[in-house]
């Protein structure tokens, strides 16, 4: 089986969890028989093609035209991903399923499908209509529809979680029997280090302090704000508590700015873009992480936390809330709800034996249902049943005719 997968990202150029996830996705594939050809934009000095572990990567150039805005961005990437797809399709005689990831690549997965009447698997990681709690003006409309076109095109769509495949659903009408739930996964070998980090510790608080440690996009829908609101809380009960966020986005100057006038900014640590193996490093020093957010379709971070054996506290919301069961793998505080938020962290940071408790029963969960092996054959079979239903179709002859006429 050949899979022609588009994507948006993919490491080491990574803006979100999107990346991480087809990254392990198309590696797990292709460990378990599956030829996986990843079609995705280059960025400055990346190799066109290559090949990692298996995996064939093939990036489109850069733009030869300065975009006048976001919208032409995307647009003129998908044009080139799809002249880039294209000629895959003609040099290895074919596919047997196109899997787009988000409404980033939706336009050329829309033009393959039509082009060559393959049959297209979408994953929807996020919506707009979710980011915003609904759709307030003419970007978000935009973006909402190409959501909605892709999901209308895909033959069966991909959601993370119980909670996406409401939302879906509801939001874009869709009939659930289309849409299959495959949950995000982690390796948690990548997390097993066993080097002194200490003098890595020593970079982001003082060896006396209890490191905070939140992980995402500063982006209003992660709700680093509440925990900020929630830090003068907790450096009542726990003085000695240091807040470190791993991250970068719009939202930097104007966290930072609470925090100042909070009169804590000495006890928040911004460290911006992390490298994988810093990331890592960090959560072993951990004392508790924290994922406040108002809106998650899952929540891959709270995986890593997990896998990491810190003990976590996160948002009761969307998929991230379907992760971990209260007061067993973690804590939950009610999203946007600070003093709540700080309860929480406070319980963690003042009782370790809590604490070790909850990191061992997250740990067994993250090895027994989120690993990336199962996901992958999970994914499998979903295309496996696609295929299946595709070569019953008349697309499957007008395929053949196609590539004869070339």
């Amino acid at each position: 089986m050949k899979v022609l997968m588009l994507s948006p990202e993919y490491p080491p150029h990574v803006v979100g969890g999107l990346g991480k996830h087809v990254y392990e996705l198309a590696e797990n594939l292709t460990q378990q028989g599956v030829e996986v050809y990843v079609v995705t934009p280059s960025y400055p000095g990346s190799p066109l093609q290559e090949e990692i572990k298996g995996v064939k990567i093939f990036r489109s150039p850069l733009c030869q035209v300065n975009p006048l805005g976001f919208l032409d961005n995307i647009l003129q990437s998908n044009l080139n991903l799809a002249e880039t797809a294209i000629s895959l399709i003609h040099e290895v005689g074919g596919f047997s399923i196109i899997h787009a990831h988000d409404w980033l690549v939706g336009f050329s997965a829309k033009l393959l499908k039509h082009a060559f009447r393959l049959p297209l698997v979408c994953t929807i990681h996020a919506t707009e209509y979710g980011r915003n709690r609904g759709i307030h003006n003419d970007l978000q409309n935009y973006i909402h529809n190409v959501e909605w076109l892709l999901t209308y095109e895909g033959w069966r769509v991909i959601c993370c979680s119980e909670y996406m495949t409401k939302e879906v659903s509801r939001v874009f009408e869709l009939p659930t029997d289309k849409i299959k739930v495959i949950p995000n996964g982690i390796n948690p070998q990548k997390f097993a280090i066993r080097e002194n980090v200490t003098n890595f510790r020593h970079n982001y608080a003082a060896p006396e302090e209890k490191i905070i440690l939140s992980v995402g996009r500063l982006v209003h829908e992660k709700g680093l704000h509440t925990l900020i609101e929630a830090l003068p809380k907790i450096l009542s009960a726990v003085p000695e508590a240091k807040l470190v966020v791993v991250g970068k986005g719009g939202e930097r100057e104007s966290l930072e700015k609470r925090a100042r006038d909070l009169g804590i900014s000495h006890k928040v640590f911004f460290t911006g873009f992390l490298s994988d193996e810093n990331l890592v490093r960090l959560y072993k020093c951990a004392d508790v992480a924290v994922f406040p957010s108002l809106y998650e379709p899952f929540g891959i971070v709270a995986l890593e936390g997990m896998a990491a054996q810190v003990p976590v506290v996160l948002s009761d919301t969307g998929g991230l809330s379907e992760i971990i069961v209260d007061e067993k793998e973690g804590l939950k505080a009610y999203p946007g709800d600070s003093w709540m938020l700080g309860e929480k962290i406070i319980a963690i940071l003042k009782d370790k034996q809590f604490a070790a408790n909850l990191v061992r029963e997250a740990y067994t969960k993250v090895k027994k249902i989120y690993s990336w092996e199962q996901i992958a054959r999970d994914t499998r079979n979903v295309y496996s049943e696609v295929e299946g239903e595709w070569k019953a179709s008349s697309w499957s002859s007008a395929f053949s005719h196609n590539l004869k006429q070339e």
